[in-house]
């Protein structure tokens, strides 16, 4: 065999292992996108629907849900929001006994107002509702204004979702509990509500 023809025998044969080799290094290229690609679909579909993409059922239930209320700086200046005034029929008979008053809200935090103000329509229907129900002589007492005070802060926390618990209740469950001879009663733990109070600037009964 001449050198020529032994020459063109071993490019003959160097191609096709070129050609091999290319084609293998080409397929895991394909192989490693594809797997790549797969990945990559699968984490944003997981965080899309995370975030309420497709069926958009947790944003919506997010978006519904009132905000907890922010941790309390025991040292920081209490927030007021007032509220505007009201003028509401009382339950008396014949109909022709109303109020007139203004509430302020005193709360913990300035960002806790700023979340009320979004609920306030719900906030004001809820007080509504609970002077309508009273007469004019609930309404004239002191203890009259001391329970529409903790209804009014229960109705809030009930609209905003804070933890309440009604101190009227407390009292009378420590009233009638009584404790063996020798024996403290158990302290309950406090439960942190951000609405430290409902003050009156204006209540007229007429």
């Amino acid at each position: 065999m001449s050198a020529a023809a032994a020459t063109a025998d071993a490019s003959a044969d160097a191609k096709p292992k070129k050609s091999k080799k290319l084609l293998f290094i080409i397929i895991g290229v394909v192989v490693l996108a594809l797997v790549g690609g797969g990945a990559a679909f699968f984490l944003l579909k997981k965080n899309h629907s995370e975030d309420g993409g497709e069926d958009g059922a947790p944003a919506a239930e997010a978006a519904h849900e009132p905000p907890p209320p922010p941790k309390h700086d025991p040292k920081a200046p209490p927030t007021f929001l007032p509220l505007d005034a009201m003028v509401v029929n009382l339950a008396d008979e014949g109909g022709n006994r109303f109020v007139q008053l203004a509430i302020t809200l005193q709360l913990d935090d300035p960002k806790v107002a700023e979340d009320m103000k979004v609920y306030m329509p719900a906030i004001r229907n809820g007080i509504l509702l609970l002077i309508s129900q009273r007469t004019a002589e609930q309404m004239l007492v002191v203890q009259g204004k001391e329970d529409l005070t903790q209804d009014i802060i229960g109705e809030i926390s009930a609209v905003m979702g804070y933890d309440y618990e009604d101190p009227r209740a407390d009292e009378a469950a420590a009233d009638a509990e009584t404790p063996a001879k020798g024996k403290k009663p158990k302290r309950k733990r406090a439960v942190y509500n951000p609405i430290r109070g409902v003050l009156f600037s204006s209540f007229i009964v007429q």
